[in-house]
């Protein structure tokens, strides 16, 4: 009896040391999840990661407007990774760790659907004119387009010199440069190219290669865009806005204000009336090249403006995928707009505005107190504006920012709806010859990118001074289209240069009322 003791003793000694073992296995897993240095190690490990991923994105970034707006993309992806990684939680650090294994994975094999994103936004924003210029080497290129209908552009990367003496853009080679021994351009940097007779007003701007050049009077930090203000600039507000201004934006807006604007056929009183938008596109001064002998170093140079259309932007075809959208905010922006759409400001009027701008002379609208009345007795409050009364760029485009609808006959005035509130209606008045097309075309057409309603009224004959000029059997009323075939400058004479306008108030009557019900169903 005293025998078997022991054996007892020794075999419940045994079962609890198997007992244990488990417990004892359990405590040291739990010891080294819990371990300190372990989770520093893995958040070490985890932002090295970030770190040397962002270091290795960033050195393909050259090009100071791409790479800016490239670098906020970047850095996003890396704080939502590094918040994941510092979460405070077991899961969401090794969630993070098995993410980026999964990213590196992915970019040895192929590439995952955030970088194809990424590369496609970059790649829009170096797309110039259908010429795709890769910002992302160090090669010297001159790239250039002439196959637009609009305007000519060339794009120069490397040791860029403008010397403003000899109207001239050059591009200094280098030893293992690519570039054709003829490489020799030439082109006006003015957006209206089939224009012949204002072209030839345009200082052309000669392009090349050189082996050796004059030293530097001026070093940019930033690209330049060479362009004139010549033509119809300062003549017209739409050519303004239309050959000028929106180009400008198209072939600029992406380097956020990180560009240096250098103008030819130098427009003082142009440069005037619109510097704070100008200072909008580019933190510096304009340069006026015009008898400036300095000569003038760049790392990359846009020569000429890209445009699309009259009024119009087309994203698809811009560097950063702005739109008009884009340019009118940053209109609003710089002339201080209150409104971004109808109903919107401290200053809101229940009774809806009416802007009616008049013309002086061709196309003057010769009864306009008559439709005045007609327009105050359908519930709008008019305002009548000249040409006098818009010489005051900001003034007067805060008043048109105030309006609901804007109304008035086809021309240069109409361009001021770019100040328009977004679900405000534009009310054009197409006088008689078969001009609804090109009409359409200027005013028409671009209401829609810019969020605004577009109608429209066509004059009938009785209601055309042009009824006591030819006798109603003439081909201006029986065959307008054979005026049309004559060219451009009998449109001019005829239709556009001596006409006035009578409008029937009781046949016009519809289209304010339908300009009324746009303005309720806002």
């Amino acid at each position: 009896m005293a025998g078997r003791i022991p054996c007892l003793k020794v075999i419940h000694l045994l079962l609890l040391s198997f007992l244990m073992v488990p417990f004892l296995l359990l405590l040291t897993l739990q010891r080294t999840r819990m371990d300190p240095l372990s989770l520093l190690n893995l958040q070490v490990s985890t932002r090295a990661s970030l770190e040397f991923k962002v270091l290795e994105e960033s050195t393909r970034i050259i090009d100071e407007g791409d790479g800016e707006m490239a670098g906020k993309a970047i850095a996003l992806r890396s704080e939502t990774a590094a918040a994941a990684a510092g979460g405070g939680g077991g899961g969401n650090e090794e969630s993070a760790l098995h993410s980026l294994i999964q990213e590196q994975s992915n970019n040895n094999t192929e590439v995952n659907t955030e970088d194809l994103a990424a590369n496609k936004e970059l790649e829009q924003h170096r797309h110039v004119a259908d010429i795709v210029t890769d910002d992302t080497v160090s090669k010297t290129t001159i790239a250039c387009d002439f196959s637009q209908r609009r305007t000519d552009t060339c794009v120069l990367h490397g040791d860029v010199r403008i010397l403003p003496s000899s109207s001239s853009v050059v591009l200094v080679r280098t030893p293992h440069d690519t570039l054709p021994e003829n490489a020799a351009y030439s082109l006006r940097p003015y957006a209206r190219k089939w224009e012949t007779p204002v072209m030839e007003l345009i200082r052309p701007i000669s392009i090349g290669a050189v082996s050796a050049a004059q030293e530097c009077g001026v070093h940019h930090a930033v690209p330049v865009v060479v362009f004139s203000t010549g033509g119809f600039a300062g003549k017209n507000f739409f050519h303004d806005f239309s050959d000028v201004l929106i180009p400008l934006f198209i072939t600029s807006f992406h380097y956020r204000g990180r560009v240096q604007f250098l103008i030819t056929n130098f427009n003082r009183r142009w440069v005037g009336k619109y510097a704070v938008i100008l200072s909008r596109m580019s933190d510096y001064e304009v340069i006026n090249l015009d008898g400036d002998e300095r000569v003038h170093c760049s790392g990359k140079a846009h020569v000429g403006l890209m445009s699309h259309s009259e009024l119009v932007i087309d994203p698809a075809r811009t560097p950063g995928n702005y739109s008009m959208a884009d340019f009118r905010e940053l209109l609003r922006s710089s002339l201080s707009l209150k409104r971004r759409s109808i109903g919107e400001g401290k200053n809101y009027y229940s009774k809806p505005r009416l802007l009616l701008m008049l013309r002086k002379g061709s196309r003057e609208l010769t009864n306009k107190r008559e439709v005045v009345a007609l327009t105050r007795k359908l519930g709008f409050k008019v305002i009548v504006a000249g040409p006098e009364q818009t010489k005051n760029l900001s003034r007067f485009a805060g008043v048109v920012n105030s309006c609901a609808v804007m109304m008035g006959v086809h021309g240069a005035g109409l361009t001021n709806m770019i100040f328009l509130p977004e679900k405000a209606t534009l009310v054009q008045i197409i006088p008689w010859g078969g001009l609804r097309y090109a009409c359409n075309h200027d005013y028409g057409d671009p209401t829609a990118a810019m969020g605004i309603r577009y109608l429209e009224y066509e004059v009938g004959r009785e209601e055309s001074s042009l009824v006591k000029q030819y006798p109603k059997d003439h081909p201006v009323f029986t065959d307008p289209e054979s005026v049309h075939r004559q060219g451009w400058n009998a449109i001019w004479a005829v239709f556009l240069n001596r006409q006035s306008i009578k409008l029937d108030v009781k046949r016009f009557k519809g289209v304010l009322q339908e300009a009324m019900r746009s303005f309720l169903s806002r």
